[in-house]
């Protein structure tokens, strides 16, 4: 049995999708009254927001909310997760912010950090800061004044976070994630050598039936939902290797799991057994190194570097990147100073 909790946690992408064919003898009435009776807790006017930014298809074509269905007329929406009704404890914590306009806002999130407050980390989250940071902002004042998160990294990822600050922009930005358009890119620290300099891996993601904290993957798709991800080898030191990782789903702990999967966990990941030696010599000066980079590193070895948008309202095309942070960095210089010595050995 899955528990409330556990499915809110599988609101990952912060987005549903609900498709519909009218019956034959469906009457003429508005669409956002047929999907008022069709979607539980959906009201009129998420329907309409959701109409206005594209995000309702009648036969593959975007509609008003006004639209007058008719018989076998194929629906598709994509509705956005309303913010959370928990008490949002207003804290004045520094965040790396590298964008903002009265639509949007760009942070560069530290390792650490949980994204939504919620049972367990209801102080000291990324959405805690960021009302702070937005009280006296104008546009923030307004009815529609929340953070609306367009997706998320988890508590111990690094790196860029997109956060829309109105329904609308998060209603445009999320079907963007949904047709895949976003471009987003990970570099992650991954233990063992690639056969190959690139490769995409497949298979549905899902929590894993022994271990509800994790996910795990299903290669036949009989559980789960589909996810892919693209990789690229960057720099190859011997019994880890840095990689490049472009997504092209959101799904919880997707690259964590996917190279879980094709045993290439990542470093220092101690949810799937990341922190331990994996690959390398039995020596125990190699195993001293080891522990030096898992000190200078105490985490999973993943920072979402980039990310490409169009603006949800400008219509602009949007793209920015970050620099990898300083733990990590560390480790990668410890291993590449590491390669090299082991390179003038074997010489």
């Amino acid at each position: 049995m899955v528990t409330k909790t556990e499915q809110n946690e599988e609101q990952n992408e912060l987005f549903e999708h609900h498709n519909f064919v009218c019956d034959k003898g469906q009457s003429l009435i508005r669409l956002d009254v047929y999907l008022m009776n069709k979607i539980e807790n959906a009201s009129r006017t998420k329907i309409q927001s959701a109409a206005k930014a594209g995000n309702i298809l009648v036969n593959n074509k975007a509609v008003k909310s006004s639209y007058k269905i008719k018989p076998k007329d194929e629906i598709s929406i994509v509705l956005s997760f309303p913010p959370r009704e928990i008490e949002i404890i207003l804290e004045d914590i520094p965040i790396d912010i590298i964008y903002e306009d009265k639509d949007i806002i760009l942070v560069n999130k530290k390792a650490g950090m949980v994204v939504h407050p919620a049972h367990g980390n209801f102080s000291g989250t990324l959405v805690n800061a960021l009302y702070y940071h937005l009280l006296h902002r104008s546009e923030f004042k307004s009815e529609d004044g929340h953070v609306y998160l367009a997706h998320r990294i988890d508590k111990n990822t690094s790196g860029i976070l997109l956060i829309a600050k109105n329904e609308l922009s998060q209603s445009r930005l999320g079907k963007q994630f949904f047709d895949h358009s976003i471009e987003r890119k990970y570099h992650a620290l991954v233990w063992g050598d690639f056969t190959e300099d690139e490769g995409t891996i497949e298979g549905h993601i899902g929590r894993s039936l022994k271990n509800r904290k994790v996910m795990t993957v299903f290669p036949n798709g009989e559980y789960g939902k589909e996810a892919i991800t693209h990789y690229k080898v960057i720099t190859r030191f011997g019994y880890v290797t840095l990689v490049e990782c472009q997504l092209e789903t959101g799904r919880t702990h997707q690259i964590r799991a996917h190279f879980k999967y094709i045993k290439h966990t990542l470093f220092n990941d101690a949810t799937y057994g990341g922190d331990i030696i994996l690959k390398g010599t039995t020596f125990t000066k190699y195993k001293q190194f080891v522990n030096n980079c898992f000190k200078l590193l105490p985490r999973q070895a993943l920072h979402a570097k980039s990310l490409g948008f169009i603006h949800p309202i400008t219509k602009e095309k949007m793209f920015f990147d970050s620099d990898l942070p300083e733990d990590m960095k560390s480790a990668i210089d410890k291993w590449y100073h590491y390669s090299n010595f082991l390179k003038s050995e074997e010489d």
